[in-house]
């Protein structure tokens, strides 16, 4: 492409990722797309997709899925740009060194920067009991619901008292 030869080259390769907190892969990065030479300078544009295993973040039940991000980049010849220019737009440039164009790292690095901190099973989860652990989607528990400031104990119990003293 640097020489003219070819406006076009597709990429399709798999990319072992970094396991992010929380998470599992369960397989390699699925990295696919194209090189595009565009008037006179050459697009970069990558999917990566994953495939995961996690915990809900309010039941703990086991979650699975599959995450994708996109990775775009206008690619630009090792001595093209100033060192203050790679700078200043890190996110924007791939620099092919060597006649090589490596991207493994970035490529990681976007996956586990835009890979969600927290996994719900569903959007209305509604968790675990706080009393005894049970899955509040399995129906009542039976705890109270309610609970009484611990500073303001005394008081009930003196209440509790009355009531039983007038029956």
């Amino acid at each position: 492409m640097l020489r003219g030869e070819v406006d076009h080259i597709h990429i399709d390769y798999l990319l072992t990722p970094d396991l992010p907190q929380g998470a599992e892969f369960d397989g390699d990065a699925h990295v696919v797309g194209d090189v595009t030479d565009e008037a006179g300078y050459m697009h970069l544009l990558l999917s990566v997709s994953v495939s995961y295993r996690a915990e809900c973040a309010r039941c703990l039940e086991p979650v699975s899925g599959s995450f994708a991000v996109q990775f775009e980049r206008t690619v630009a010849a090792e001595g093209t740009l100033t060192e203050e220019q790679l700078e200043e737009n890190v996110d924007e440039y791939a620099v092919i060194k060597d006649g090589r164009l490596d991207l493994d790292e970035e490529i990681r690095e976007e996956l586990l920067l835009s890979f969600p901190m927290r996994f719900l099973c569903r959007e209305d989860c509604p968790g675990l009991c706080p009393k005894c652990g049970k899955p509040r989607r399995d129906g009542d528990c039976g705890c109270p619901t309610r609970e009484i400031d611990p500073r303001l104990a005394v008081l009930k119990q003196l209440l509790d008292k009355n009531e039983e003293d007038d029956q």
